[in-house]
């Protein structure tokens, strides 16, 4: 593998830990995920990602955004994106790397990354619900819809992230 190709691997890689990390705001993570693979299809030739698993990155992609659009339309709880929640959830992504990935090697490096990062975002959240007054505060049912809603669009992020890195590696 020569220089240039080893620089292009880890923007590829780091692209798709931007994206998980998307995915914890709210934000088109899997979107990026999928342009990412497919950008990196593109590149290699087809060679090591096919039209298939580019397919299907695509139907996980777009279930991951309708999803988090259709509970985005319930009362789910909107986390805000304060400077906070950010540094808390970077911090926690990284801890949660550090802790899962001696169990779980790879496994434990991408969803070590998301678990922690979540649990961050957690934190900070339900510190600022305490702050709030009783009729301000979310109800726990949109609290945990919000939990819900923010491990199902990481998990399908997780598993996009597997097949590519599965087809990748193999």
């Amino acid at each position: 593998m020569s220089s240039l190709a080893a620089v292009g691997f880890v923007v590829f890689i780091l692209i798709l830990f931007v994206g998980i990390y998307l995915t914890l705001f709210g934000l088109p993570g899997a979107i990026i995920i999928f342009l990412d693979v497919l950008f990196y299809a593109l590149l290699t030739g087809f060679a090591q990602v096919g039209w298939k698993v580019i397919l299907f990155l695509l139907v996980l992609a777009l279930l991951a955004e309708s999803l988090d659009f259709l509970a985005g339309l319930t009362e789910v709880h909107p986390a805000p994106v304060m400077k906070k929640t950010l540094w808390a959830s970077a911090i926690g992504s990284v801890a949660g790397m550090m802790l899962l990935t001696p169990v779980l090697w790879g496994l434990g490096i991408w969803g070590g990354f998301f678990l922690g990062g979540l649990a961050g975002l957690l934190i900070v959240e339900l510190l600022r619900q305490a702050k709030l007054r009783t009729p301000h505060q979310a109800s726990s049912r949109a609290f945990f819809a919000m939990i819900g809603q923010k491990m199902l669009k990481g998990f399908l992020a997780l598993i996009m992230i597997f097949v590519s890195l599965h087809n990748i590696y193999s």
